[in-house]
């Protein structure tokens, strides 16, 4: 059973992003549903990489090209955020990122007018809606399907690592939820969240996915909302776990680190047991509610460990790496940021509590995003 879904190798360990966007008012900074004006806007100007639409109409997606350094996606981010910066400004609105937005109401959302996202609509009914949440995707090449297979299990036990370092979703529906990443908890809702089957040859997973296209449950592999998944018309492995970051030098990071344990994890191919996932579903939430404050449980050493402590021995461990890949910068910022233990929620949380207002909150949030605010 060959070539029933023909997976795409590519020889270079390359990556590319995704980043979901906030479109907001400048009013009160509630959520604004102008994403088709807007993208028809941006549609006149001149860049590399795409816009485009997502779920409901007050988000929008940016995509990188194909990067092989830190270097040049940075540089590809820092131009995308400068052209939406200029443009919002034309069409009066701002953009910012986050992963959630702190009061916006669900019920209130649009869906795009795209089939995929009417068809979704009419399947999940309000689940779409509330699936107005912003992530950050992550795409690392493969040289073919059953490294992609080995590599959606083998980043397990670093899951709760890329959902700590992007959290920036402490807010939701007027409210703090006391996670540092309520996004998941959306995702979550879904059948088809979660984990990958638990196979390691590429023509096993086409007889797994074929099976599922019989019973009806997915078209495509876009159908399956798991944390890791591979991606075989592109040839790579896609990290849909992270919230976005509330500027795109941090998103790059993210990036980075996970270009580096992709690499790191090729070189030493890690032998793998199911028991890695006895403990996912508890650290998975560990990180969501605790951010870089979480413990972990190790399911082979049944130990409890420090997340941020797990970071900082995963940096050294990629220091080498680092300097051949050129991203010793990025690596050093997720080093910086498991020390201090801080990441966007709590940025978020120092926010509010000085500004005392999820308004003013969003507007910080639009100026540090276009980088004309500094910090808290």
């Amino acid at each position: 059973m060959t070539n029933l879904l023909p997976f795409k190798g590519n020889k270079k360990l390359t990556m590319g992003v995704e980043l979901e966007l906030q479109l907001v008012n400048l009013k009160d900074f509630d959520l604004t549903m102008e994403a088709e004006d807007f993208l028809r806007r941006v549609s006149q100007a001149k860049f590399t990489g795409e816009i485009k639409p997502e779920i409901t109409q007050s988000m929008i997606e940016i995509n990188s090209s194909i990067h092989d350094s830190y270097a040049s996606l940075l540089a590809e981010l820092l131009n995308l955020r400068n052209i939406l910066a200029i443009q919002a400004y034309k069409a009066h609105i701002a953009i910012c990122g986050g992963g959630a937005h702190p009061f916006q109401k669900w019920k209130k959302q649009r869906i795009f007018p795209k089939e995929r996202y009417i068809t979704s609509s009419e399947q999940y009914g309000f689940l779409m809606k509330q699936f107005t949440v912003f992530g950050q995707h992550i795409h690392i090449a493969c040289r073919n399907g059953d490294d992609a297979l080995y590599l959606c299990h083998a980043l397990a036990p670093y899951i709760p690592h890329f959902i700590a370092l992007s959290a920036s979703s402490p807010f939701q529906q007027g409210t703090d939820t006391s996670f540092d990443c309520s996004r998941l908890t959306i995702v979550n809702s879904f059948p088809l969240s979660g984990t990958p089957p638990f196979l390691f040859h590429w023509i096993e997973f086409e007889a797994y996915f074929e099976k599922m296209k019989r019973f009806g449950a997915v078209k495509s592999m876009k159908d399956f909302y798991w944390d890791v998944r591979p991606k075989p018309e592109f040839g790579t492995i896609e990290l849909r776990i992270c919230d976005t970051p509330l500027r795109v030098e941090k998103a790059a990071d993210i990036a980075a680190y996970a270009q580096l344990l992709v690499c790191w994890l090729m070189d030493n191919r890690v032998e793998i047991s199911e028991d890695i996932y006895l403990t996912y579903a508890m650290n998975r939430f560990y990180a969501t509610r605790y951010g870089l404050e979480a413990i972990l449980i190790d399911p082979v050493s049944e130990v409890k460990k420090e997340l941020a402590t797990d970071i900082l021995s995963t940096c050294e461990q990629l220091d080498s790496y680092a300097d051949n890949l050129k991203c010793s910068d990025a690596l050093e910022n997720i080093r910086r940021a498991a020390i201090s233990r801080e990441n966007d929620a709590s940025w978020l949380r120092r926010a509010y509590a000085k500004l005392d207002t999820f308004s003013d909150t969003v507007r910080v949030q639009t100026e540090l995003w276009r980088k004309t605010f500094t910090t808290f």
